[in-house]
């Protein structure tokens, strides 16, 4: 479901760390819905993947909700991960780890829940559902947001006025998202989608926000090189079009889904790790 340039997305969030908290404005309203709709599940768990954690914001976040709980930040870039460890509270804290969602150093049936907040329109998202139903134990919850298709619909129609190549990452449709779920073995899935929009004074401010939140062009077709001037203003001219009330707006189509593990499930290879397995083997991982 991507044929992202992933060594290309990892170094950009190698590179925004210092930029990408005051500039993620979306992720952190987004963050914050997300975790809102927790409130409807009767969920206690013991071990909580934060799945593509960033600067640990959801880390926070879940390990207030869920005290008795071992939180994990999972992400792949080292220096977000240090950035999340300065930001934790002493009082609320929560391991870190260093790894790909597609393959997550953990036992199988050993995580209660996984929410990953904005990551998976970076990843192949078949094989992260894949990899999150191996490590969830049964009646264990994923509950996640995503991009969807019509999203910076505004930048990606002003492009194509200027050239034919692909300046806009492609997003997965809703329902394709939903039956990848139900491929990768997960129970009850439920989406629906929820439209942001951010204004800004000109085009370059939206350029300069996407390079600050590590979101830039991963399309392996992507133009090399610089953007001539002359490309650039077709860009901005065609922009133009989308003013309203002396703001250019940048439109996000956000899919929010959940879905359940089955209460039970074939027992497999690697069988399930307890909760002090995982508490040493935690232990074993600090130092990002």
């Amino acid at each position: 479901m991507s044929d992202l340039d992933t060594s290309r997305v990892r170094r950009a969030f190698e590179r925004c760390v210092s930029t990408y908290d005051a500039a993620a404005v979306l992720h952190a309203e987004v963050r914050t819905d997300l975790l809102a709709r927790l409130d409807l599940t009767a969920l206690t768990p013991r071990v909580v993947l934060d799945a593509g954690a960033g600067t640990g914001g959801a880390s926070r976040a879940l390990a207030q909700r869920y005290p008795k709980a071992v939180v994990v930040a999972v992400d792949t870039s080292h220096a977000m991960l240090r950035a999340a460890g300065r930001r934790q509270s002493w009082l609320r804290r929560f391991s870190r780890v260093r790894a790909d969602a597609a393959c997550l150093p953990f036992g199988d049936s050993s995580v209660d829940l996984v929410l990953s907040n904005l990551m998976l329109q970076w990843c192949n998202a078949e094989r992260v559902f894949a990899e999150f139903r191996r490590v969830l134990a049964p009646h264990g919850l994923l509950t996640f947001t995503t991009l969807g298709p019509d999203t910076l619909r505004e930048l990606r129609s002003a492009w194509s006025t200027a050239d034919s190549h692909r300046h806009v990452n492609p997003f997965a449709d809703m329902h394709d998202i939903g039956d990848a779920l139900v491929r990768g073995g997960f129970a009850a899935p439920v989406l629906d989608v929820e439209r942001y929009t951010l204004t800004y004074p000109d085009v370059r401010r939206v350029a300069a926000d996407l390079k600050a939140t590590g979101s830039g062009n991963a399309n392996p077709g992507r133009p090399r090189g610089l953007t001539g001037r002359r490309r650039f203003e077709a860009m901005r001219s065609a922009y133009e079009a989308y003013r309203e009330a002396d703001r250019l707006p940048a439109t996000y189509e956000v899919v929010f889904g959940h879905a359940w593990v089955p209460a039970s499930r074939p027992a497999a290879a690697g069988g399930s790790v307890s909760l002090d397995d995982m508490r040493r083997e935690l232990r074993s991982r600090r130092g990002v």
